[in-house]
């Protein structure tokens, strides 16, 4: 998506931009991505900037339990001294950061670059370990590299078949769906989904919508590979010239023949060829004019997530697509800067460009860059999940800093986090509205949103692109750039970190040079004269010489790794962690909804989204919902071995009979992350969102009273 503030200069000097009150609109840009368009949350995206209950002044907890309006010295002081309190008593592990998937590109390499310089911890990780973790684990083994996209967005509308499995654009991005219209018209989408959601029906008429089993797309994966083998439809040639490992992954698929897969993920054998065939017939090495395979969140938020992801990328080498016209594999990635998030260094494990902050060249690089001794900076610390496990333990962080999360909604097994959360001696949030999270802080900061900072961003192509402050924020807010500058220099830290955009997004071009995601030869300047962005790796070059263009597409000659080889790598099914059972008899998968966006803590503030879609539901089949005696618009309660949930039902036959779809968005009895597991991938870190066992019954009111069920937030939350 990309947007535009009308009627407003189009990077105004801070001395000139509009105040907070004046008028502001939204159009859509004709840009290459979304051509104009945008969804319903794009169109009211202004409103935000509006949003009732605006933080406009600090927060602090005070004795009596409540949180009181505070200036920003004694807040920013409280801060500081909790800090310095609990390192010097615990060591530097007690102090933990948690960042976003949403914060510009600057504010996430400083906020990487704060907990390593200042904090001196390992203890930092970000919410897009619930988002991209998994594809970019397995994109990172099989290619040498993550990059959602390895080719631009508008190549998908040249492919002639493409193979989605576990999302769905039409409601979570619906101008980025455009881009199937080449392979609806050629019959060519395959659409991998246990619902009949939107992007499924687009199936209708042409193509195939395959339902599986939840938790079984590795099983798909793996029988398309078996046919693709079977009938002799593999580039062997490519095989041979660009990969290592085809000998063991075909192995790995010789038991997966389509009727064995069919037993486990439900769907027919026959279904199974057919896409297989589909995909090979559109591949280049057999004349067509490209096939694409794309995973989303629906196939990686799993314990098999890497493996599936692998499994995909397989597919895709087996047939001989990365790397050629209108084909590959890539991931759709979920937040605003899901890809620039993850590339700075607020990973546990990583430092800015990509580079892993256990391999000594990197951190002698950044190090230097840094002004600081390699020796200094600390080493990989521990993925979300486990990191927000220890929270508030003996052994674990004392402290948490959180920046564009909520995560008493968007973590998984809710409670528990809740728990964690209360438990520490300081919770940190810094927020634009009074989130769930922030509510249960000790100290919470407002700071600037999307219209009113500038900055960068990455798409989910690589294409870095330039986020310009369009109106003046509220009185009393700042940017995160200020905050961490001004709590640096609180602990002792004067120098490196500066509040200037433009100024870190140098320092992080920099840091960069070299990386995997090297952004050496961007700058703000140069990014405002190329309004469509540039892609990474764009590297500097000499003095005198012409700018290096970016790099819209990889692997056209080789890959990155060190043989210049992609690597198959043989996988398994093993089935989710938390698999149906007699007190547990139906699967619960989550998702999205067209109006909502993560934690919904920005968009249940839009009055025409909550209006649109104001409370928690439940999708249940009709022979699921005649056999527990729900109707329609009556409430269910749903029961996993975590948590308990209350949502309205919404009777449909675009669910499985043995399976709810509940949205993810909503906080207290309407959220879903009450009952999704924790358990996660072993190499990703990536938990279990997309699957769990429940036990769902109809809720039964008393009598003379009515059951409730939470609705969108439409005002600031009270402070309790």
């Amino acid at each position: 998506m990309s947007l535009t503030a009308v009627s407003l200069p189009a990077n105004p000097a801070a001395d000139d931009a509009p105040e907070q009150g004046a008028p502001v609109a939204v159009a859509g840009r004709d840009f290459p991505t979304n051509r104009g368009g945008l969804c319903q949350k794009g169109w009211t995206s202004a409103e935000v900037l509006r949003a009732p209950g605006r933080l406009t002044q600090p927060l602090l907890r005070g004795a009596d339990g409540a949180l009181h309006p505070a200036t920003w010295d004694d807040a920013l002081d409280r801060v500081a001294t909790g800090l310095r309190e609990l390192r010097a008593a615990h060591g530097p592990e007690a102090v933990a950061v948690f960042g976003g998937g949403g914060l510009t590109n600057e504010k996430a390499y400083a906020l990487g670059k704060f907990a390593r310089v200042v904090l001196r911890t390992p203890s930092i990780d970000y919410n897009g370990r619930f988002c991209m973790a998994s594809a970019a684990a397995g994109a990172n083994r099989a290619f040498g590299i993550d990059r959602g996209l390895p080719f631009p967005l508008a190549d998908l509308g040249r492919a002639q078949a493409v193979l989605l499995l576990g999302s769905n654009p039409a409601e979570t991005m619906p101008p980025s769906s455009a881009h199937l219209a080449g392979a609806r018209a050629a019959g060519g989408l395959v659409v991998v989904d246990p619902r009949r959601s939107a992007t499924a029906t687009l199936t209708d008429g042409s193509g195939l919508h395959l339902q599986p089993v939840p938790g079984t797309d590795l099983v798909v994966l793996l029988a398309l590979q078996h046919v693709v083998w079977a009938e002799g439809l593999a580039d062997t040639a490519y095989l041979a010239a660009r990969t290592t490992g085809a000998d063991d992954a075909r192995r790995s698929v010789a038991a997966w023949w389509p009727e064995r897969a069919e037993q486990v993920c439900g769907v027919p054998a026959e279904d199974l060829r057919a896409a297989a065939r589909l995909l090979a017939a559109a591949a280049p090495a057999a004349g067509g004019t490209g096939a694409v395979i794309l995973t989303g969140r629906g196939a990686e938020q799993s314990t098999q997530g890497t493996a599936t992801v692998t499994a995909a990328i397989n597919l895709a080498l087996l047939l001989g697509l990365p790397g050629r016209p209108a084909s590959g594999y890539g991931a759709v990635t979920g937040q605003g800067n899901g890809q620039g998030g993850r590339e700075h260094g607020q990973k546990a494990d990583q430092l800015p460009g990509y580079r892993r902050i256990d391999d000594p060249a990197a951190r002698a690089h950044v190090a230097a860059v840094w002004g600081v001794d390699p020796a200094d900076l600390p080493g990989p610390g521990l993925p979300a999940v486990e990191l927000l496990r220890r929270c508030g333990t003996p052994a674990g962080p004392k402290a948490l800093l959180v920046h564009g999360s909520n995560l008493l909604v968007s973590a998984p097994n809710a409670l528990r986090v809740r728990d964690r959360l209360a438990a520490l001696d300081l919770l940190v949030v810094c927020d634009l509205v009074l989130s769930e999270t922030a509510q249960l802080a000790d100290v919470v900061l407002p700071v600037t949103q999307w219209a009113e900072e500038e900055g960068t961003m990455t798409s989910l192509e690589g294409r870095v692109l330039r986020r310009r402050r369009a109106l003046a924020p509220p009185p009393g807010v700042r940017t995160e750039l200020e905050v961490l500058h001004d709590l640096a220099a609180r602990l002792g830290v004067t120098t490196g970190f500066p509040t200037d955009a433009a100024e870190v997004f140098d320092e992080l071009a920099r840091a960069s040079a070299g990386g995997v995601a090297d952004y050496g030869g961007l700058s703000h300047a140069r990014l405002d004269a190329d309004d469509a962005g540039l892609f990474w790796p764009c590297p500097a070059t000499p003095a005198g010489e012409p700018a290096h263009p970016g790099t819209p597409r990889l692997f056209v000659e080789s890959f990155p790794t060190a043989d210049g080889r992609a690597r198959m790598v043989a996988v398994d099914h093993h089935g989710p962690a938390d698999d149906l059972r007699p007190d547990a008899p139906v699967y619960l998968i989550t998702g999205r909804v067209l109006q909502h966006y993560q934690s919904g803590a920005q968009t249940r503030r839009v009055a025409a989204l909550a209006a649109a879609q104001p409370e928690a539901f439940a999708e249940l089949h009709p022979l699921l919902a005649d056999r527990i005696g729900v109707a329609d618009g009556e409430l269910v309660r749903l029961t996993s071995a975590r948590g308990v949930a209350v949502a309205v039902a919404h009777v449909t036959e675009s669910a499985r009979p043995d399976a709810v779809f509940m949205p993810f968005h909503w906080p207290g009895e309407g959220s879903a992350n009450r009952l999704t597991t924790d358990a996660t991938d072993p190499i990703s870190g990536m938990p279990e969102f997309k699957v769990c066992a429940i036990d769902v019954s109809a809720v039964q009111a008393s009598a003379g009273t009515a059951p409730t069920v939470p609705v969108a937030v439409a005002a600031g939350g009270a402070i309790r």
